[in-house]
């Protein structure tokens, strides 16, 4: 008898986001999922002459050591991997298939200016109307147009553009995609024609060649290149081109519900919208700054990026720097301390973005608006916190008015989600019910992919409701949501200042 028949099936799934990847074993048994970390390692970029690099070889083996840890652990059991990673980054290949260069990290310096010298080219109304994606400094478009103006050669001498996700497939499987959901992060795919915007392309002067008709999530690849399957110890698994971007998995692995259609991914970003049957194109969305990504199953992300955990990560960056180092449960107790909306700020203010003095640039914000500025950790840390609540709020209430109706709660997912302090201001900000996890949705959902490309489920729904039985969520009614109301007033008045 089939011993995988027998046994539960594994599929692996690679998750890299921008400050930690994983190796992931997920089992499946008796309409049961179980998650299993095998190995976890950092994405680490490095700054060298040209710019800022991700050290992608060095993911790479890193993702050869968790797979090959679980070919010990679970022999031919494992049907299958795929792989999902931040959005908008790529790597151009030669003809021979060939690196050429180490990809940029997409907080490099490089796109400076970028927006504006493309928009002398083409409107920013027209990539709006073709794309539907948000103006972000770190779009591939924006990264595409610095790359010709500083280095044409490469471009020139590039036969492929694979986005990270794309990259790492194609150096497992040797089989060249370009996965649907996360060629919509690069405001150059056009969610209407479901094609690349010639428009776009064509006014950036950038090679038409380097566009390939997109892959749809769960579409297999190849089996494991054979020198892969003897490094590893693993057979010849399918390699599957899941939802390449992680918000697309981690929203595939999120179990929203037809009153509660509202997700916030919560990591390094928080990622807040609604999974729809159309992309949604007009002028309030434009004004609003959302975007329409290409979900699963020929489904639209609606969404808006908001600066997330990065406020968290960059104070404790500059902590440790300073010998201080908090861990994450003794600053929870520091911010318990602190008092109740001391200042706030906005999250999405464009000081916010860059790494580094991300203690001095909340003291700035505080100063230039007139409040008082926060002097200690923990006070810094409830400052962030409690301003990305009142964000979140702002931003529910738009999707609540596109949508013409109101929704019941916020589902939270991701890494974020542990945090009981957010959750809590969360729902306090929305005065809605707050329902965090899972926490691994991002990996639920990269297999969920699988699952369906391996026809161990039928589609989405199926995997949704498996996610819902087999992991746990908790729940945060709101408390005292009253007194959230001047502070949200106070986080808009930022805003339409801004504007």
């Amino acid at each position: 008898m089939n011993r995988k028949a027998l046994s539960s099936r594994i599929c692996l799934a690679v998750d890299l986001g921008a400050t930690s990847g994983r190796v992931i074993a997920g089992a499946y048994k008796e309409g049961r999922l179980k998650l299993e970390e095998l190995h976890r390692f950092p994405t680490a970029s490095a700054r060298l002459p040209s710019g800022d690099h991700w050290d992608i070889l060095g993911l790479y083996r890193s993702i050869l050591d968790g797979l090959g840890q679980a070919a010990r652990k679970y022999g031919d059991r494992i049907l299958s991997v795929g792989v999902d990673t931040w959005g908008v980054d790529y790597a151009l290949l030669d003809e021979h298939g060939r690196l050429l260069g180490d990809p940029y990290q997409y907080r490099d310096s490089r796109t400076d200016g970028a927006e504006a010298a493309i928009a002398k080219l083409v409107s920013q109304e027209t990539i709006y109307r073709e794309t539907g994606i948000q103006f972000m400094f770190f779009n591939t478009l924006n990264q595409l147009f610095a790359e010709k103006q500083a280095c044409p050669m490469r471009l020139e001498a590039a036969a492929d553009l694979l986005f990270l996700p794309d990259l790492l497939s194609y150096w497992l499987s040797g089989v060249k995609v370009q996965e649907r959901s996360i060629s919509s992060t690069s405001q150059m795919w056009n969610p209407q024609t479901e094609d690349w915007s010639a428009p776009i392309v064509d006014s950036i002067g950038l090679p038409r060649s380097l566009f390939r008709k997109a892959a749809d999530p769960g579409q297999k690849l190849a089996p494991l290149l054979p020198h892969l399957q003897e490094e590893t110890g693993l057979g010849p698994i399918e390699v599957i081109a899941v939802a390449g971007h992680d918000t697309a998995s981690a929203v595939c692995g999120t179990p929203l519900t037809a009153d509660a259609p509202c997700f916030l991914s919560s990591g390094t970003w928080s990622i807040m919208g609604m999974e729809l049957p159309e992309p949604v194109i007009n002028e309030r969305s434009l004004a609003e700054g959302f975007s329409n990504e290409a979900g699963v199953e020929g489904s639209t992300r609606f969404l808006k990026n908001i600066c997330g955990m990065w406020l968290i990560e960059e104070l404790r960056r500059q902590w440790a720097s300073e010998g201080k180092d908090p861990t994450y449960e003794l600053l929870l107790e520091l911010i318990a301390e602190a008092t109740p909306f001391t200042a706030l700020i906005d999250p999405d203010d464009p000081r916010f973005a860059a790494p580094g003095k991300m203690a001095e640039r909340i003291a700035g914000f505080c100063q230039e608006t007139n409040q008082p500025v926060p002097k200690n950790m923990g006070q810094l840390a409830r400052v962030a916190l409690e301003s990305l609540a009142c964000k979140y709020r702002i931003v529910f209430d738009s999707l609540q008015e596109l949508a013409g109706r109101e929704f019941a709660s916020l589902r939270i997912v991701g890494g974020g989600c542990q945090n009981p302090f957010l959750n809590q201001c969360s729902a306090n900000a929305l005065g809605k019910p707050v329902i965090a996890g899972p926490v691994e949705a991002t990996s639920i959902g990269n297999i969920v992919m699988q699952l369906k490309g391996v026809g161990e489920i039928p589609d989405v729904a199926a995997g949704r409701a498996l996610a819902e039985r087999s992991f746990e969520s908790e729940r945060f009614d709101p408390i005292d949501a009253q007194s959230w109301l001047e502070p949200v007033a106070r986080v808009r008045s930022f805003l339409a200042r801004a504007k």
